[in-house]
């Protein structure tokens, strides 16, 4: 193991994290508000100590799997610890497991919270909170990649990359995650401006872009996006966690004018149609309860399918209160995820898609033992059988720690909806359950080693489990794998 390149690039990966605490900052100032000092001071610190760490000598500067795979997860670790400390200095989260629980929910895009009242936070602390979506949502390591002189960037951007494999769309690597952040960019902007032409102020469009776009949930608001009464902004932001959970790759496609290969992708097709099909079931199981206008009933089951299998987290409504039937939907919403390469957390959908295309081919082997049956993404594009059981993998382990975390967190006496939900809630970064941890609640009644365990869960989820749990394995820090 290289520890001098994983500390020089580590230094690297601090000092851009000092730089993007300067917009918040400056927003501090212009506010004239009690964070500004605290977030120089982060802004010194953490640029200080990732200058310390890039001036380490190091010979050997290529990044192997190992080295990747360490420099993903202490990246990310590290992002959390720096970038907690504003919250503790400016005293908005005294307690510093407290504030890196908020750290890790906003970088991993899950948008837990144990802010109960978000509006008496600053404005400062309110921007970094949700502009840890938009970092966290891309990736810093991909940011590291596109931006930075690194060597061996394809180590660290397959260990980030969300879903069972990192697919580059031009030869070079950095080509590839410039085309991943121009993509984000013009997303971000564009929902900036629609959300500006709908009313609201700068500020709040900003913030809740970076939640949309980065599929993380942290609002201005303690009610969320129900605290703005416009049919209009609610469809933007759900039109727009739709399309944020779409694999970047084909939009990269569009540009190409390869329309075919964008019409027949099957994940998307998959994807598309669970919303469609999601919507509808909830929206009439709303209308023959609860509401009397099919239309409203409509637009909040979309709202709400949007947010979960997107693993956003918005919220127009106390989707808590809606009967069973509905909550049972989206909460194996929870699980499912958007596409892989999107900024969506969650299993993904194209690995339950080919869950469902290996079932299937097992139906036939009992008819035909001998046949040879291969397992497509589409037309022309056969599924590797070590990419089938990398999935078949990630999906066992996926479920045994689900599990696992569920009996550990079920020893604090509370409630089993509450329990489940919250574990489901922060394994594939959606933000809030049922119960305790509903939307209009946070996680703050949980004690501070449930908190831990969440964060762990959160850092699990968003780096895909085997970037962090390959680094247990004893040979990881010996032979290359």
């Amino acid at each position: 193991m290289n520890y001098r390149i994983i500390g020089k690039t580590l230094g690297i990966i601090l000092m851009t994290e000092a730089l993007l605490m300067i917009p918040s900052f400056l927003i501090s100032i212009y506010h004239n508000q009690e964070d500004k000092y605290p977030f120089l001071f982060c802004i010194l610190l953490t640029g200080a100590v990732g200058f310390i760490l890039y001036k380490l000598k190091t010979e050997k500067k290529a990044i192997r799997i190992k080295e990747g795979l360490a420099i993903a997860s202490f990246g990310w670790i590290a992002l959390s610890i720096f970038g907690a400390l504003p919250f503790v200095f400016s005293g908005s989260i005294p307690s510093y497991i407290d504030a890196l629980f908020e750290t890790i929910s906003g970088f991993t895009t899950t948008g837990a919270t144990l802010v109960n009242n978000v509006e008496a936070l600053p404005k400062g602390i309110l921007f970094w909170r949700s502009f840890t979506h938009w970092i966290g949502g891309m990736g810093i390591l991909v940011f590291t990649v596109a931006f930075l002189p690194v060597v061996g960037g394809f180590q660290m951007f397959k260990a980030e990359s969300p879903g069972p494999t990192a697919d580059r769309f031009v030869p070079r690597i950095k080509d590839t995650a410039k085309i991943l952040y121009i993509t984000y960019i013009a997303l971000t902007l564009m929902q900036m401006a629609l959300l500006l032409l709908g009313g609201m102020s700068l500020f709040e469009s900003a913030v809740h872009t970076f939640g949309t776009v980065g599929t993380g949930g942290l609002s201005t608001r303690s009610a969320s996006i129900g605290a703005f009464n416009s049919t209009y902004i609610h469809m933007v932001i759900a039109v727009f966690m739709v399309l944020s959970g779409i694999n970047f790759s084909l939009y990269y496609a569009l540009l190409k004018r390869k329309w075919r290969d964008v019409l027949r992708d099957q994940e998307l097709i998959f994807y598309l149609a669970i919303i469609f099909v999601s919507t509808l079931l909830i929206a009439f199981n709303l209308k023959s309860t609860l509401y009397r206008n099919f239309g409203l009933a409509l637009k909040d089951a979309f709202f709400q399918v949007s947010s979960i299998i997107t693993t956003t987290g918005y919220t127009t409504v106390d989707f808590d209160l809606w009967p069973s039937f509905s909550k049972a939907l989206l909460f194996l919403l929870m699980f499912v995820g958007g596409c892989a390469g999107s900024t969506a957390g969650g299993v993904k959908v194209i690995r339950i898609l080919v869950l469902f295309k290996l079932i299937k081919k097992e139906i036939k082997k009992i008819f035909h033992p001998r046949a040879i049956i291969p397992i497509r993404a589409g037309e022309d594009k056969v599924i590797h059988n070590d990419t089938i059981t990398g999935i078949t993998s990630f999906v066992a382990l996926y479920f045994f720690i689900f599990m696992l975390s569920t009996v550990l967190i079920s020893l604090e006496g509370i409630d089993l909806e509450s329990t489940i939900t919250a574990v489901a809630a922060t394994l594939g970064n959606i933000g809030p359950g049922f119960g305790l941890v509903g939307p209009a609640r946070s996680f703050s009644p949980f004690s501070p080693l449930s908190k831990i365990l969440f964060s762990i869960l959160m850092l699990l989820g968003r780096l895909e489990l085997f970037t962090m749990v390959a680094l247990f394995a004893p040979k990881s820090w010996r032979n290359e794998i």
